[in-house]
């Protein structure tokens, strides 16, 4: 030590001297590195990758100068190549050529950063697989990015680019290309090229077209064309023969694509086989009929939402859509709906808020999809479905019939209208191993959620448990992906704050409760488009923390307590359906007020102070 202090005093340059920086990257890490061949530099406030980063497996480590040593965790010598290098998150602008000094890289992750450009060096990263350039500055990409032949996964989402290369066609083992939040105004033909993409996200551009050989994209499952300049979609998107997920949504077309194409009577050999969607979005447009022709041969169709367009009328054509489980029509000006809608036999969601539906009571339309289907098919004049009375060889001791067909092949957990204080544990038991989608214990005697269905957290979605006596409803906190919570007729006062975790709830239903106020959890759900709070003693709602729901389409707040109407509720301009009859308040008056929301947003509006 002495030797040291002695050497630095007689240092006499050592006021002349830059003083060395500490290293950005602790040795430690890079130690590790070399062991795993992972480096995580995520969230570092990294300006620049250190050298010592690039020249990993080049430079000797501090190891090979000191004493050597054979314990397995020492031998420097035994080290692997860096293939997963991780620098999201922090400040960078640019990538040094150097990274050709990491050619085993096989993911490079660089979202979240301020980068323009990229090195042309990158071609030289061959082994590359998974390229994550998201939430950058990138307003073009160097052709040397097309050269990389096995790349799997290219990210683009939320920087500038206006435009992609014909040369993306090159990216023949692309599985997954994310290019949303960008300013494309049109897509290359060589994107066709790309046979083995699974997941292709165009979301959040200014896309009037979609090129016509999208169709030969055989393998796609996930196309999500939401958020464009749409006006129409290629015929030939009919001809993808793994598509499972279509979405459609906030585009500008005027009428459903082609959900298949025609029937041939001798195909082609090796033709495709008609479109196998699961699922249609095709909400927030300006669709103003549904062409039966569309809906011929879509028997595999399970989700179809059409809410929040134009449609006025339904072809009886939808009786045939037998796999159809959810039909959401929010928001439409649908005036009747055809009988033959109670065919559908897996249909278990039928959405109808927002519109101007004759012919149907409104206390039916609350009761939920079972007793409005039951109603439709008894205007077609048919016995009424009373196959769960039947008596089967499942029969419980506590009379509760085990529908396994339901469980097993519509995920459902049906116990409703038996008057039951308990749900039986059989029937839970009976549903243990599968994947339960859908509960619905309406019509029952139930003072609390069965807190059973708890061991289904991971799976459901759909919760029906109306016309009972709840006075709580805690568990439903617990199960983090509903979507749909129906607590209609019911003793409620107030709901659990932990509502909040419910990040995918969509719409909840709480007529005919004994709510107070608009519930406070509901304002910390932003995902809410849906709030039925009709029939209940509400007397305010805060308009300013509504506008935290950023995307509630459809509020209905009649036969409440509401003495006035704030203005600054005229600010909640995502509100498409608004219904306020039934309360003591004056203003805005009745005639106002039937003339529909968009006339009572109008009104509120103006009525604003300066």
């Amino acid at each position: 030590m002495s030797r040291l202090r002695g050497a630095r005093e007689a240092d006499s340059l050592r006021g002349f001297r830059t003083p060395e920086s500490e290293p950005s990257v602790p040795y430690g890490l890079l130690k590790a590195a070399r062991q795993s061949g992972t480096l995580d530099l995520t969230n570092r406030n990294l300006t620049e990758v250190p050298a010592s980063v690039y020249r990993l497996n080049v430079d000797t480590p501090e190891e090979a100068h000191r004493d050597v040593s054979f314990g397995a965790s020492e031998r420097w010598w035994e080290q692997t190549d860096l293939t997963k290098l991780l620098l999201a998150s922090n400040r960078l602008s640019r990538l040094s050529d150097d990274i050709r000094l990491l050619p085993a890289l096989a993911v490079l992750d660089l979202h979240d950063n301020q980068l323009q450009t990229l090195p042309s060096a990158l071609e030289e990263l061959r082994e590359l697989q998974r390229l994550r350039l998201g939430h950058n500055r990138l307003r073009s990409l160097p052709p040397e990015v097309f050269g990389l032949e096995r790349l799997r996964s290219l990210t683009l989402q939320h920087n500038l680019l206006e435009a992609l290369p014909e040369e993306l066609g090159q990216l023949e083992a692309l599985t997954e290309l994310d290019v949303s939040d960008n300013r494309l105004t049109e897509l290359p033909h060589g994107l066709g090229r790309l046979r083995r993409l699974q997941k292709l996200h165009l979301c959040r551009n200014k896309l009037a077209r979609l090129p016509d050989n999208l169709a030969q994209l055989t393998d796609v499952k996930l196309l999500d064309c939401s958020e464009n300049l749409l006006s129409d979609v290629p015929a030939g998107l009919s001809q993808m023969p793994a598509l499972e997920q279509l979405y459609l949504r906030h585009n500008k077309l005027r009428r459903l694509p082609p959900l298949c194409a025609p029937a041939l009577k001798e195909p082609p050999v090796n033709q495709a086989p008609p479109l196998s969607s699961q699922e249609l979005y095709a909400g927030n447009n300006q669709i103003q009929s549904v062409d039966g022709e569309h809906l011929s041969g879509t028997s595999a169709l399970s989700v179809l939402e059409l809410r929040d367009n134009k449609i006025e009328t339904l072809p009886d054509e939808l009786s045939a859509m037998n796999a159809l489980a959810r039909l959401d029509l929010t928001n439409n000006d649908i005036g009747t709906l055809p009988a033959s809608l109670g065919l559908l036999p897996d249909l278990k969601i039928l959405l109808l808020e927002g519109n101007p539906l004759r012919g149907i009571r409104r206390d039916l339309l609350t009761k939920g999809t079972a007793e409005l289907l039951k109603y439709l098919r008894g205007r077609l004049k048919e016995e009424p479905d009373s196959a769960a009375d039947v008596p089967t060889a499942m029969t419980l001791p506590s009379q509760a019939a085990v529908n396994v067909h339901n469980i097993k092949t519509l995920k459902l957990l049906a116990y409703s209208n038996r008057k039951a204080e308990l749900i039986p544990d059989e029937l839970f038991g009976a549903a243990a191993g599968h994947a339960v989608t859908s509960a619905d214990f309406s019509k029952n005697l139930l003072s609390d959620v069965p807190p059973r269905l708890a061991e289904w957290r991971a799976s459901l979605t759909e919760l029906n448990v109306a016309f009972n006596r709840l006075v709580r409803c805690d568990l439903v906190c617990s199960l983090p992906n509903l979507v749909h919570l129906d607590l209609g007729n019911n003793q409620l006062t107030d709901l659990p704050g932990e509502l909040k975790n419910l990040t995918k709830l969509h719409s909840v239903i709480l007529n005919h409760n004994k709510f107070k106020s608009f519930p406070e959890a509901l304002y910390r759900v932003p995902s809410l488009e849906t709030v039925l709070l009709a029939n209940n003693q509400v007397g305010g709602v805060d308009p300013a923390r509504l506008l935290g729901l950023v995307r509630l389409s459809t509020l209905d707040l009649s036969n409440n307590d509401l003495l006035n109407v704030p203005p600054q509720l005229g600010l909640c301009t995502t509100l498409r359906c608004l219904s306020l009859e039934g309360n003591p308040f004056r203003t805005p008056r009745a005639a106002i007020v039937a003339k529909g929301t968009d006339a009572v947003l109008e009104y509120l509006r103006s009525r604003i102070p300066a």
